[in-house]
């Protein structure tokens, strides 16, 4: 299988739509064990910062902590769910947030979108953390 990379240089921080081309690639080769649970269309989002409500729920008090969320159709908040879903399932990423652990990190901004990616959706499934490591470190590598 022939690996397709995407090289990107930034004069200014990724916008929104940078991060959701990252994002749109990823999602289309993640590991089989995550895509048999997510919807094949599962849609992606891209906002600045987690809500306050949002943070309340989960119980983060730093707005750059959160990353990721997984929200699903048939949850209105965390440990509340509904009985009939009308809506799909999103994974939203926190850009601002993204960004600002990239810069820290230095390190690929498409990796670490993968890697971001992977354990949101993982951990939303019940994935132990080993599991989670496991599936991480295997796409890393490019063994899909």
């Amino acid at each position: 299988m022939q690996r397709q990379e995407i090289v990107m240089n930034f004069g200014v921080p990724p916008s929104n739509d940078d991060l959701l081309a990252i994002a749109r690639d990823v999602l289309a080769s993640l590991p089989d064990e995550l895509t048999a649970h997510i919807e094949e269309d599962l849609a992606l989002e891209i906002e600045e910062f987690g809500n306050d409500t949002l943070m309340q729920d989960l119980g983060i008090d730093n707005t750059y902590e959160l990353l990721a969320y997984y929200k699903s159709a048939k949850q209105l908040t965390p440990g509340v769910t509904k009985k009939v879903a009308n809506d799909d399932d999103a994974l939203v990423l926190f850009r601002r947030s993204i960004l600002d652990y990239w810069c820290e990190t230095s390190d690929d901004l498409g990796e670490l979108v993968r890697q971001v990616m992977i354990e949101e959706i993982a951990r939303n499934f019940e994935y132990p953390d080993d599991i989670i490591d496991e599936m991480t470190a295997r796409h890393h590598q490019g063994v899909l």
